[in-house]
């Protein structure tokens, strides 16, 4: 009987490769979408590769919704969820005093409490077999407080303590959990996140500076199979590890402020123009993301 994978957030991206790439694999993958009819490109591409991906309507935001979905997956699987990738997010861009703090909490609902939500509901079932493996799609705004994006910022870095404490409460029953920590990765997320509250118009800059990092890293994103490919290597290993970095400028980023002090990290703030920000940039990640020309 093979194993069987849940992937929130299955309509595209990141997560649309790793529930492909799992059930290539050999999984038995259900997809979690919002929408079945919204989920075409996602169809087409298992077609593709000759592989199944069972979708599930499931909102993470909803508790109704995935108490709902995941009664529709565990009434299909005999031992429950062996592998859960906790994919589903938002994005959030603002500055704190321009974001209201509802902002906040919608980031915080879907990127936080809607891994809680899922994880509630397959751990009973894994706690009795002693056995399973949960993935948190964290991101490099995880680890680096990225310009200009803090309702992002907030929640990644609140779901990395989340999965750093649960690796701890679940090591006595046999169940492993991995942090994916992204870059720069194709996906519909960066289109979908282009504007900016700007309520006081004090902070253009940090507004500009911020796409042009992004603008980038577009220009080099990895391949979300990769990614993909991370996720699997992570259920798989023999050496686990807690933490994993994948796609374009999330070693770099993530090492770099490792190794900087707090006072070059503010002083990275305090660059008087782009092209001083910029420089700044380079000298501390060794990432070149001055506009092109």
């Amino acid at each position: 009987m093979p194993s069987v994978a849940v992937v929130t957030g299955a309509n595209s991206g990141i997560g649309r490769a790793a529930a492909i790439h799992l059930a290539a694999q050999g999984y038995e993958v259900y997809g979690t979408v919002r929408d079945r009819t919204r989920a075409t490109k996602l169809a087409a591409m298992s077609a593709e590769r000759d592989v199944e991906v069972r979708l599930v309507e499931l909102d993470v935001a909803d508790d109704g919704s995935v108490r709902r979905g995941f009664d529709e997956i565990l009434g299909h699987t005999e031992g429950g969820v062996d592998v859960l990738v906790n994919n589903a997010g938002v994005a959030g861009n603002g500055t704190l005093e321009d974001t209201e703090p509802g902002q906040y909490l919608e980031a915080m609902n879907v990127n936080l409490c809607g891994a809680v939500r899922c994880c509630q509901a397959v751990l009973p079932r894994m706690r009795e077999r002693g056995s399973g493996t949960i993935v948190n799609v964290s991101s490099v705004v995880g680890r680096v407080a990225a310009l200009a994006q803090s309702p992002y910022v907030a929640s990644k870095w609140a779901l990395e303590g989340l999965s750093e404490g649960l690796a701890q409460e679940l090591a006595p029953f046999g169940i492993r959990v991995a942090i994916v920590e992204p870059g720069v990765t194709r996906s519909a997320i960066f289109a979908k996140s282009v504007d900016v509250p700007d309520r006081t118009g004090a902070y253009g800059d940090h507004y500009r500076r911020m796409f042009q990092m992004y603008a980038a890293g577009i220009a080099h994103a990895t391949d979300p199979f990769e990614v993909a490919e991370v996720i699997h290597h992570a259920v798989t290993t023999d050496s686990p590890e807690l933490r994993y970095q994948v796609s374009w400028g999330s070693e770099q980023l993530i090492g770099g402020r490792e190794r900087m002090t707090d006072a070059q990290w503010l002083s990275l703030g305090a660059a008087p123009d782009d092209e001083g920000y910029y420089a700044r940039f380079q000298e501390l990640f060794g990432l070149d993301i001055r506009p092109a020309g």
